[in-house]
């Protein structure tokens, strides 16, 4: 059901045969998530738009872009592991094998021009250019198979965050930007009439961080291509643990802050140190459900 709060009334309703896994918002659009099925409708007048078939999708994973001038959509694709997306504006559709086993969480940059991507084994986070799908880059969470809850970009895509069922929350460093001294910009040049397709993945290009700290990196990495390869992966630079209790989702607040929400009505912000990195420090805590056990404390609490 689709309710204007101005109005104080229903303005329309749409029925499905099977159950809706997820229901997203954009400025222009509706999407509604069922598990094998995405359909987006106009915002305007709730006319169907466009219909896309996806493999089986349980959790309704599904992802916009928020930014005023792009209209990108991110979803499970039909092949296990692959993620589709859909550059609205551009009439482009792309479609990134971002693992082997199934996605069990994403997330796109406001622009859409970067995707996050976790599968089922939950040990690497793996971040792509939509416009081309190529691989930019790959961080490791852990070596043991977790169940990763929330994946979250920061707005000036510097951070990318990881919750999971381990209990920690991780902050990597990212080495990735959007050229142009403005995203805004840079994603009206993309999508105006002049776009040239052959040379829009230029819009994003990979360079190392000189203001900020990197991600920490094994002792052994030197033998790359030797030992294993979780010897040369890049590693969480800052963390923060949680209780294994409920599910947590993470988002990025002001300057260096991250927010923490769990399903018991938990929550947590925390800011972490921007070149050292290592244990977040504690800001706030709140429980907003009542509960008869008493609140998880933190040791910086």
């Amino acid at each position: 059901m689709i309710w204007d709060d101005h109005q104080s009334r229903c303005i329309g309703e749409f029925a499905f045969r099977s159950d809706v896994r997820a229901v997203k918002l954009a400025k222009d659009y509706i999407v509604i998530v069922l598990e094998r099925k995405i359909y987006v409708y106009n915002f305007t007048d709730l006319k169907l738009l466009y219909q896309i078939d996806t493999l089986s999708n349980p959790k309704g994973l599904c992802c916009l872009s928020h930014h005023s001038n792009t209209s990108v959509l991110a979803c499970p694709g039909v092949h296990q592991g692959h993620v589709r997306v859909e550059h609205f504006g551009l009439k482009m559709t792309k479609t990134i094998p971002a693992h082997d086993s199934h996605i069990s969480s994403m997330a796109l940059t406001m622009d859409g021009l970067l995707l996050a991507t976790a599968s089922s084994k939950g040990t690497l986070i793996r971040i792509f250019n939509t416009m081309d799908g190529t691989r930019l880059q790959e961080v490791r969470r852990g070596l043991d198979k977790a169940e990763i809850y929330s994946i979250a970009l920061s707005p000036n895509v510097q951070w990318l965050a990881v919750s999971s069922d381990k209990g920690t929350v991780h902050i990597f460093s990212l080495r990735v930007r959007v050229a142009g001294e403005d995203a805004s910009n840079e994603q009206r040049t993309l999508e105006g009439p002049r776009m040239d397709h052959q040379n829009s993945s230029s819009s994003i290009d990979p360079f190392i961080q000189t203001n900020i700290g990197s991600n920490a990196s094994s002792s052994l990495s030197f033998m790359r291509g030797i030992l294993p390869k979780y010897f040369s992966s890049e590693w969480s630079f800052a963390q923060f643990h949680l209780p294994e209790v409920t599910r947590y989702i993470v988002a990025f607040g002001a300057q260096n802050t991250v927010m923490m929400v769990g399903l018991d009505g938990s929550f947590y912000r925390c800011s972490f140190d921007q070149v050292n990195g290592g244990q977040m420090l504690q800001k706030e805590y709140f429980r907003f459900l009542k509960s008869d056990s008493p609140p998880f404390r933190t040791s910086a609490t």
